[in-house]
């Protein structure tokens, strides 16, 4: 059997709450007066979740590979920036053992989506759904969340890789 190693990654965005745009999270546009500012389409938890597999494989952050100066990624679907991250993990040889993933906000209520957010997740990790944690808490008014700012997320990966030759 051949040697491998285990990773983890930790990934962390955040993005100000602005009018005039849609509020996508997870891959699913949530009704709100207010969307996310950002050049792509500013989905935190999909960016938090790209850093740490990303991080798995010291591969710096979503920013270097898919930078906010490039015209191509105005607009873009994280979704799909997800999915270019992990065609670079399989790349490596790498799969993704266990995902999680946590958004932190005040409002609106996203736990009627989670289902659907984790199914955009896993299809876009190409993983099965048992392998993909999706939640969300309250900043309890404190900070930029807890003014209702903005939303953030983080995600933890654990990757499989070859083991170093």
């Amino acid at each position: 059997m051949a040697e491998s190693s285990l990773r983890i990654g930790l990934g962390y965005d955040a993005h100000a709450f602005t009018a005039g745009r849609p509020l996508v999270l997870g891959g699913v546009t949530i009704p709100h007066s207010r969307g996310l500012s950002g050049h792509s389409d500013a989905d935190v938890i999909c960016h938090a979740i790209a850093d740490a597999v990303l991080g798995t494989l010291a591969a710096g952050d979503i920013g270097r590979l898919f930078p906010d100066t490039d015209p191509k990624y105005k607009g873009i679907s994280s979704l799909l920036l997800l999915s270019r991250v992990t065609d670079l993990l399989r790349t490596e040889g790498g799969r993704i053992l266990n995902l999680d993933a946590m958004m932190i906000l005040e409002e609106p209520r996203v736990s009627p989506y989670f289902d659907q957010m984790k199914e955009n997740i896993r299809k876009a990790l190409g993983i099965d759904a048992s392998a993909v944690s999706i939640k969300a808490t309250r900043n309890e008014g404190m900070g930029f969340v807890g003014r209702g700012e903005g939303v953030a997320a983080l995600a933890v990966a654990l990757v499989m890789l070859p083991a170093p030759k």
